[in-house]
């Protein structure tokens, strides 16, 4: 019989573990780039939705998991209800999901440097980046976290927790994109729609 506990525990275990690496990447740009805008009020409740998918509804998962490990007999878990379970074979597109955008979230806040931005805004010198990644697409920061998001249907699964992130995400890329480029096409015009023709969106274009 399959140990189902000890599954999932261990995927568990692998995502936490990515998740402080996270946290330290965003930590150490958030600290360099020394980050204070102010959002508007639609895009502050979608950063709380994010927030709430992303990291806190995904700890509360865990530390109650752990605290199930350690005292066995009390059934703290109280998002256990909602357990679903994956084939075994899942885990490992879902730790590649999870590498890939980990990476992905690396590598785009280095080629942006100080011209990233939380906010919709354009900052004083505001440089149009090409290069790095930015040279196959033009929101890799949204693709690494749409990534994340897959990676956390197929580890932390849950009927609550693993999707959170993937339909928060889902309908903030469709509010937030459009406006993010009309902004750029404001700023750099034909330059920006030339870079568009180049890129994918989401998806790397590696042709041109």
């Amino acid at each position: 019989m399959i140990n189902y506990f000890y599954m999932i525990s261990n995927y568990l275990e692998f995502f936490y573990a990515m998740f402080l690496i996270f946290g330290m990447i965003i930590m150490i740009k958030s600290r360099r780039n020394k980050i204070h805008t102010k959002l508007d009020s639609l895009d502050r409740i979608f950063s709380y939705f994010i927030d709430i998918g992303m990291f806190y509804l995904p700890y509360i998962y865990l530390l109650t998991h752990f605290l199930d490990w350690i005292f066995p007999y009390y059934n703290i878990g109280i998002l256990d209800f909602a357990d679903y379970f994956l084939p075994t074979w899942v885990a490992w597109p879902g730790i590649g999901f999870f590498i890939s955008s980990l990476w992905l979230l690396w590598k785009s806040h280095t080629d942006l440097d100080s011209n990233f931005s939380p906010a919709l805004e354009i900052k004083e010198e505001h440089k149009l980046v090409t290069q790095g990644v930015y040279s196959y697409i033009r929101h890799p920061i949204y693709t690494a976290f749409c990534l994340w998001a897959i990676a956390q249907v197929l580890l932390l699964q849950n009927l609550i927790v693993g999707p959170a992130f993937l339909v928060v995400i889902i309908l903030f890329y469709i509010y937030r994109v459009p406006k993010e480029e009309q902004m750029m096409i404001e700023q750099f015009g034909e330059e920006y729609r030339s870079y568009m023709n180049q890129t994918g969106r989401f998806i790397p274009r590696f042709w041109r």
